[in-house]
């Protein structure tokens, strides 16, 4: 009798949920970092797309530039990594506007809750005893598809996001510190 590996079943089930449906539904989102000034370094990829099971995957092609730890991941509403003004001062990607919320639900309850559709998972940097790693994973958005991002940013905060509005509006994520508009 043949034995099954967990790491085996696992390895199948994660390819079968993460497979997609077709090419031409892949899109490639350059992100860079963003400060009060505009775009600065291109950070790398994320790759966008419709799994078989109907819900959008992000895979990440990121250098090493972004600090070790958890960071805030979003869809915001516009399609812009631009800086704008806020009470007089210049702040870093905040044209991308709010998180994308279609309903107006104006709750963020994480990418499973019933909140904003733009919440995402946490995105995780790890770090060696060289520093942070790149990043080279896929997270996955279970009420998204890739056709509900097209043309809207999505954004990277400096830190995590615990999915609720206290004790810190919007997860406590803080500042955007990256960005990356989906193509059309």
């Amino acid at each position: 009798m043949r034995k099954v590996s967990f790491i085996g079943v696992a390895l199948y089930l994660s390819l079968y949920f993460v497979n997609p449906v077709a090419a031409q539904d892949r899109v490639e989102i350059e992100m860079f970092k963003i400060s009060k000034d505009g775009l600065g370094a291109k950070l790398g990829h994320i790759s966008a797309f419709d799994t078989q099971n109907g819900f959008l995957a992000l895979t990440f092609a990121l250098n090493a530039d972004l600090p070790p730890g958890g960071h805030g991941l979003h869809v915001h509403e516009n399609g812009s990594c631009d800086p704008a003004e806020q009470n007089g001062a210049k702040i870093a990607g905040l044209a991308a506007g709010g998180h994308y919320d279609p309903e107006k639900t104006g709750r963020h309850e994480g990418p499973s809750g019933t909140g904003h559709l733009g919440d995402l998972p946490i995105l995780f940097v790890n770090v060696d005893e060289d520093g942070a790693k790149p990043v080279t994973h896929t997270l996955v958005a279970p009420r998204l598809k890739l056709g509900d991002i097209r043309g809207l940013a999505i954004v990277i905060h400096e830190g995590s996001d615990n999915y609720r509005d206290e004790p810190k509006p919007l997860g406590g994520g803080g500042p955007r510190i990256a960005c990356g508009v989906v193509p059309n």
